[in-house]
């Protein structure tokens, strides 16, 4: 069987970026690990630097490439970051080559960052992105997600919640998407459904279909 989240390729496509946005601890990360998690949907994963401490958690080259501040800079001075953001008082950014190929191959890449990160990418590449923003179901609950991760310190926890208050919920407005985020798996499915329509618009493989339905014509 066909499976419908990755379309038989008759036609060659440009790929696309996904972008996943939220307050911190409202799921984007869990959904992005299940998303690339499902083999079906044959996704990669677009690893972005930072100058963030790692968490005793995270691996170097797969949740994140860790940097050093001077290292980053110079990253951002030779315009080999897509995006980059300060959050937190730490820098995060995307490398741009990695980028850059699999969408000409015709692959999506998943992004994980922040508004200010989607809309460096919506400047440069608007039509090669799709944003979502994930919401939480309730302040309560993104506080008690935020706790039960047990990888920050309280008022690290504060601090998130506060940003998440006074200045992330109300981007909402600057994506393609929102999705409510109350389950995991209603919410996979919602993310799974923008991925097949949005691999099936027709600007994104406008050239192929073209001469696809001239011999289509042709043969009829």
């Amino acid at each position: 069987m066909v499976d419908a989240a990755k379309p038989a390729e008759i036609i060659r496509r440009r790929g696309f970026m996904l972008i996943l946005s939220s307050p911190s601890g409202a799921g984007k990360s869990t959904l992005t690990k299940h998303l690339l998690d499902d083999e079906a949907l044959d996704l990669s994963l677009s690893i972005s630097v930072t100058t963030r401490a790692r968490r005793s958690s995270e691996v170097d080259g797969k949740h994140y490439y860790f940097k050093t501040r001077q290292e980053f800079e110079r990253l951002r001075a030779t315009n080999d970051l897509l995006e980059w953001a300060e959050v937190h008082g730490n820098f995060y950014g995307t490398p741009r080559g990695p980028v850059e190929e699999a969408l000409a191959a015709g692959r999506e890449m998943i992004f994980d960052i922040d508004y200010q990160g989607t809309q460096q990418v919506l400047q440069r590449a608007r039509k090669d992105a799709v944003t979502i923003f994930i919401l939480p179901p309730s302040m309560k609950e993104l506080k008690a997600r935020l706790e039960r991760r047990a990888e920050d310190a309280a008022d690290v926890i504060d601090r998130r919640l506060e940003a998440a208050r006074a200045q992330e919920i109300e981007r909402w407005r600057l994506y393609d998407y929102v999705i409510v985020n109350r389950d995991v798996q209603e919410a996979l499915s919602q993310v799974r459904s923008i991925l097949v329509a949005e691999r099936l618009r027709r600007s994104r493989s406008e050239e192929a279909i073209d001469g696809f339905v001239k011999k289509l014509l042709a043969d009829a």
